[in-house]
């Protein structure tokens, strides 16, 4: 007689894999260019300067012990000195939570947030991490369109007339992931000011803030309002292997925040987190450091959309990279990037269609484009190989 095998959680029916991790594992051959993935560039991570962290953190044992579940208290320290000059008012250590990457902040929000059945406005497209954890929250998800001054607001105030009312506005503002579009000031005051009218929260997603090329990303949504709760990471400037992220809230979300991470991981690395610090802390290295990633990624960046308008003229619609990590592009002529990608890899070269990042389905015609892990020469090949599969 064989088991019964006990049932798993009934939420789980609703979610799917991430297109973009299962794209991955397609992509690892050597011979395929990859623009699929969203990846900072491993060559460009300061090896000898964690090192030399790592050595100064592992000289004590306090390194290898359990730390505050609201993390190690002098990294909290060099955050809110940080956020404090970017938001442009003093932010209290008690606002501060570190987590395993902005993602876990993400996911931990979202059950301090969010009852079943509530719901949550995102952009669309959207990026595909959000979707994930508002899906697996039970959350209703509406989604409001972007343009060139990212999430358009007015479509909140017309959702708002409808008689409904968001729980949570989640906003990739600075370079989205994956539109690369950065929300306008003018939208940013309008956002806070439907949040604190609304009784909303905003999460206001920023790990791509400091990626900027030509000029720094406007003020933050979250220096405009006590609404916006603010994410951000150590993966884009310094290492994803870090797990380093952290959030800006009021002390109840912190508070309410770390209940939940004592019952998932208890506290996070102690000796990444001290390495962090150290890196954070030494400004005027980070400061070359950060410029010298952002020199490499605006030139790759102008090489790939450079590459794509000769390639294809007016075919394809893409706009100027000012930041981040990624392109969008849409075929102008009815391309379906779904059904190009199988000939795409045969050619040797791999995208993500724009349809792994839609709410409620669309983006056929679309794809994003992640320009950091290869050179200028190699996003050409890349753009090629591409337009061999488009024929």
């Amino acid at each position: 007689m064989s088991p019964t095998i006990p049932p798993l959680a009934g939420k789980l029916e609703g979610l799917r894999s991430s297109a973009i991790r299962d794209l991955l594992k397609l992509t690892s051959r050597a011979d395929i260019v990859s623009l699929a993935g969203g990846l900072p560039d491993a060559e460009l991570m300061p090896r000898e300067r964690l090192a030399t962290a790592a050595d100064a953190a592992l000289s004590h044992n306090g390194c290898l012990q359990y730390t505050e579940s609201t993390g190690w208290t002098p990294l909290r320290e060099v955050l809110a000195h940080r956020e404090s000059a970017g938001l442009g008012r003093s932010v209290r250590l008690a606002e501060v939570f570190v987590t395993h990457g902005s993602q876990q902040a993400l996911s931990l929000l979202a059950e301090v947030l969010l009852d079943p059945g509530a719901l949550v406005v995102v952009e669309d497209p959207a990026y595909v991490g959000a979707l994930q954890v508002f899906r697996a929250a039970g959350a209703r998800i509406a989604a409001v369109p972007l343009d060139g001054e990212g999430m358009r607001t007015e479509a909140i105030t017309a959702l708002i007339a409808r008689g409904e009312r968001p729980a949570v506005v989640h906003t990739v503002s600075n370079f989205h992931n994956p539109g690369g579009v950065t929300m306008s000031p003018r939208r940013r005051m309008e956002l806070a000011r439907l949040a604190e009218q609304h009784g909303f929260w905003v999460i206001e997603d920023d790990p791509y803030g400091e990626l900027w090329f030509d000029s720094p990303a406007p003020a933050p949504v979250a220096s405009y309002s006590s609404n916006v709760i603010r994410l951000s990471s150590a993966s884009k400037i310094l290492s994803p292997s870090l797990r380093v992220g952290w959030m800006v809230a009021p002390e109840p979300v912190c508070r309410a925040v770390e209940l939940l991470k004592q019952g998932a991981d208890l506290c996070g690395s102690a000796l990444t987190q001290q390495i962090t610090a150290d890196l954070l802390a030494d400004t005027t290295w980070l400061a070359g450091h950060v410029d010298h990633v952002r020199a490499v990624y605006g030139e790759r960046a102008k090489a790939l959309v450079h590459a794509t308008r000769t390639r294809f003229a007016d075919r394809v619609r893409c706009g100027d990279a000012a930041g981040g990590m990624f392109v969008w592009a849409d075929f102008t002529d009815g391309t379906d990037t779904d059904r190009l990608l199988p000939r795409a890899l045969e050619s040797g070269v791999a995208y993500v269609p724009g349809s792994a990042f839609a709410v409620d389905g669309g983006y056929r015609n679309s794809m994003r484009m992640c320009f950091t892990t290869s050179d200028a020469a190699t996003l050409e090949l890349a753009i090629d190989r591409l337009a061999d599969a488009v024929g």
